[in-house]
């Protein structure tokens, strides 16, 4: 952490995947510089890829420009998740280069994971600048919860609410998949907000003649059931589900793409249950949208915490939440980090408790109940 003159020019930058809750950072960091110190704000477009063309892609963000974009979803910036200035030395000389040029003392970047690993990287290399956490599937490390998270969990509340009568109507199982990567949040928060019967998550592998049980069970009394699956999430022994293409991430490794694991689910299921199995990936839908209201204070929260560690010259730096409180933490902790959810969190426990199947053997059965519980 060091301290410095106030930055009269600072850039921003939205990295990674888009997410509810951008736009409304944008516009809490431009005007709280505007109003504090009458910096002049420059916004980079689309992401790390801006600073990585000759000329730079970029505009003057002044207060009417942010004016208006507190309800939108997306990122008045656009984005990308296959730029990556550290990919080579000739990469990090651009963009390095595009910064000068812009004339920036300083640089916003909001991300997840690998946007934080890259900025992390250009702080290395002297450049000044603050992270903001964003992701849907609330796993940066150090951070306990990111913006876009809960405006995730309420369009996957309101699928699996709609899945529920559908089941109910045809007496089937239903197995919606979330996002979320190697985390679980998406599927267990919004498991437990829409009622589901059965949550899986990347971080407990199911064991399949348990949850068929439980699901048989379910049919006997209620003649359907609903199970919320992380995209991550696989059988006792088994592989993650993966797509035919990798992913090119902001770090800029290749790593596979998830999903379809709810398919491979069904086709699991299906001759082990007197019931006909059907399955729904959710994608990205989950990430469009208008912000929640909780998601537009958090996120405005976030980017006038980011002003004010700009105006403090503590750079380095990524603003966070943890208990409760708002706060910073270095980039150098955050990056190539996730957060995923622990053995014993108070949800799982309270999901189990209740009678929801996570795919635990020896767990499952201890909390599994009667046939005639209502």
């Amino acid at each position: 952490m060091s301290t410095r003159a106030c930055p009269q020019r600072v850039g921003i930058l939205t990295g990674g995947g888009d997410c509810p809750g951008l736009n409304a950072v944008i516009r809490a960091v431009t005007q709280s510089l505007l109003r504090q110190c009458g910096a002049e704000v420059i916004g980079i477009e689309d992401g790390f890829a801006g600073l990585l063309c000759e000329p730079a892609r970029a505009r003057r963000l002044d207060w009417d420009a942010v004016s208006g974009i507190l309800l939108l979803g997306g990122t008045i910036l656009g984005s990308s998740n296959r730029a990556n200035p550290l990919a080579s030395a000739q990469a990090t000389a651009l963009a390095l280069a595009n910064v000068r040029r812009l004339g920036l003392d300083a640089l916003v970047v909001i991300g997840g994971d690998g946007s934080m690993t890259i900025a992390h990287g250009l702080a290395q290399q002297g450049l000044a600048i603050v992270g903001v956490p964003k992701t849907i599937d609330n796993d940066l490390y150090g951070c306990e919860r990111s913006f876009g998270f809960d405006t995730a969990v309420a369009t996957v509340t309101e699928a699996l609410e709609r899945i529920q009568t559908t089941a109910h109507s045809h007496h089937r199982v239903m197995i919606v998949e979330t996002m979320g990567r190697w985390a679980g949040w998406i599927a267990l928060e919004s498991g437990l907000a829409g009622a589901a019967d059965a949550i899986l998550l990347p971080e407990l592998d199911y064991d399949l003649p348990t949850l068929a049980r439980h699901c048989q069970a379910r049919l006997q009394r209620e003649r359907y059931s609903v199970i919320c699956i992380g995209e991550g999430a696989k059988a006792q022994g088994g592989a993650p589900t993966l797509q035919t293409s990798p992913a090119l991430p902001a770090d800029g490794h290749p790593v596979p793409r998830l999903g379809g694991v709810a398919h491979q689910l069904s086709a699991q299921l299906q001759p082990l249950l007197d019931a006909e199995v059907r399955a729904t990936v959710l994608g990205h839908v989950q990430r469009g949208g208008s912000p929640t209201p909780f998601d537009r204070v958090l996120a405005t929260l976030y980017g006038n915490q980011a002003a004010q560690l700009l105006l403090q010259g503590h750079f380095g730096r990524m603003v966070t939440l943890s208990g409760g409180q708002l706060g910073q933490i270095a980039l150098a902790e955050v990056a190539q980090q996730q957060r995923t959810v622990p053995a014993g969190h108070p949800l799982l426990q309270a999901a189990q408790q209740i009678g929801v199947c996570l795919g635990q053997a020896d767990r499952d059965r201890a909390h599994r109940p009667p046939l005639d519980h209502p």
